[in-house]
């Protein structure tokens, strides 16, 4: 019995307390009856509604470009999420899809699962066979589990795939990036659905809504849902339906119009989504946890060196670049179109932009609308799914904590050591404290809760906690990396969309 089950019984049952029949007569037996043979009933009801769970995760989402952190892109349905549901307002992801991914379905550390950056899709394994990941645990219970979108954990060999992995049904691409109209990654068409490749027209935003629809509906209605709503939005490459990006022709910077319009077709499949739960009836009973992978990409989140050399470099050849590394390091570098404001950095960085994100969890009559100011990180999430809904397993070991009574009572929780890797060095939060290690023996402390945009470098004045962090740093579980050398993916680049010159990658190590 979960959570909702046994608060309907304590609603039914209370009254009754210290009811009595005197005697096993006629009378009372029919009484009796009459009492609790609808309650027999009741509980029946009680076990086949069971609730729903979806995640709904985007692909690179800013922390300015959703309307209720007050962007000027449209995102209606998002900021439903956040209005009516509890806005998690201290979300933290890592700062690449991978890493958050993995955290996210084994509620554990990624630096310690060997993820610590984007898997490449020349990367022979993915994320350990080793692990029971979230679609595993509500499967066993009886749920009926649903991918569609992005998966970017392993996919050269049949048994790191979705469908080995939990998941009764997967429609999307198995790489990090793909072009939104022709489903193409790094050479190789990236569009199945359970492993047959698809030659799909159309948006790849509007496919996946579709997709969704359609499992909704015809989902077995005696048994609970969970879905993987994993959209591959707003990421790169910018492609939007012309219609779409007009509505933004007053923002001059043609990168930020077109990803506007690539988030405003997001919240639009978002809005779909809730929609469809809301015809088939069981929005009152689905829980909805939304949240972005890692912050938003722009320039911004670069180097300046890296991108004062891609402007030269654009500026010599013109765009596209004629050779693929060199534009994808170019496109990386100069189109992303994000907003992090008023954080600081963004997407592959270990600063407040690249890993503080956008996130809001929404049961309808079961939380009460709220704002949670509390340290959340994305590998909490499988823990506290599993309190919810009220899924028990022995001898649970996660990095994560279970933030449900938080979430439901305010109660604080406190959160355990967070690590997180990006491309320029490592951050370690003991909240509020925040180490950076950058390489070359620079390290930076901030205290967020009081300074979020990281202005202030205040290791100087706390000499003790900058001690204490960096040896706790130092001892953090670290995993061998799973990842491919770097001089090897550099030679075959994950580029997103282009030209097929390979067999799809679903067709990749199948017999």
């Amino acid at each position: 019995m979960n959570r909702l089950q046994k608060e309907t019984a304590e609603a039914i049952y209370g009254p009754l307390q210290g009811f009595h029949v005197a005697a096993p007569t006629r009378s009372s037996a029919l009484l009796a009856w009459l009492v609790f043979s609808p309650l027999f009933l009741l509980s029946l009801f009680c076990q086949a509604v069971q609730p729903n769970v979806v995640i709904i995760l985007a692909d690179d989402l800013g922390w300015g470009d959703v309307g209720y952190h007050g962007s000027e892109i449209s995102t209606p349905h998002i900021d439903r999420l956040a209005a009516e549901g509890l806005e998690l307002d201290r979300f933290y992801a890592q700062p690449a899809c991978s890493p958050t991914r993995a955290a996210l379905l084994t509620g554990k550390s990624s630096q310690a699962l060997g993820i610590y950056s984007p898997l490449s899709k020349l990367n022979p394994t993915g994320l350990p066979l080793t692990e029971k990941l979230m679609p595993e645990y509500f499967r066993d219970v009886g749920y009926q589990t649903f991918l569609v979108g992005k998966w970017h954990l392993g996919f050269r060999e049949p048994a790191y795939r979705p469908t080995a992995r939990g998941f009764n049904h997967f429609y999307g691409h198995l790489t990090g990036g793909i072009g939104f109209w022709d489903h193409v990654h790094g050479g190789g068409l990236d569009w199945q659905r359970n492993g047959e490749t698809l030659r799909e027209e159309g948006y790849s935003t509007h496919l996946m809504a579709s997709e969704i629809d359609r499992l909704i509906a015809q989902r077995d209605p005696s048994k609970p849902m969970f879905l993987y709503a994993a959209f591959n939005a707003p990421h790169l490459p910018n492609e939007a339906p012309e219609e779409t990006i007009a509505q933004y022709a007053h923002i001059d910077d043609p990168n930020r119009r077109v990803h506007a319009a690539m988030v405003s077709e997001l919240d639009a499949a978002i809005g779909q989504l809730l929609a469809t739960l809301d015809e088939q009836g069981i929005l009152g009973n689905t829980l909805v946890w939304f949240m972005s992978d890692n912050g938003g990409l722009n320039p911004a989140a670069n180097s300046e060196a890296m991108v004062r050399w891609s402007r030269r470099i654009e500026d010599w050849f013109g765009r596209p670049l004629p050779f693929t590394l060199l534009e994808f390091i170019r496109t990386n570098a100069l189109d992303g179109g994000s907003d992090n404001a008023p954080l600081r950095k963004g997407k592959q960085t270990v600063y407040e932009g690249g890993v503080r994100v956008p996130s809001a969890i929404y049961w309808k009559g079961q939380l009460p609308p709220g704002r949670s100011e509390q340290m959340v990180t994305v590998r909490d999430v499988l823990p506290t799914l599993l309190a919810a809904v009220d899924i028990r397993e022995s001898a649970l070991e996660f990095d994560g904590v279970n933030q449900w009574r938080h979430l439901v009572s305010g109660a604080t929780v406190r959160p355990p050591d967070y690590l997180v890797s990006g491309t320029d060095g490592e951050a370690l939060y003991q909240f509020p404290w925040k180490l950076l290690s950058l390489g070359s023996d620079e390290v930076q402390l901030y205290r967020i809760d009081d300074d979020p945009t990281e202005s202030l470098d205040v290791s100087a004045e706390h000499p003790d906690i900058l001690a204490r962090m960096n040896q706790a740093l130092q001892d953090y579980p670290r995993g061998e990396s799973l990842h491919v050398p770097l001089y090897r993916a550099m030679m075959d680049i994950d580029f997103f969309g282009g030209v097929e010159d390979r067999i799809p990658w679903s067709e990749i190590g199948v017999d």
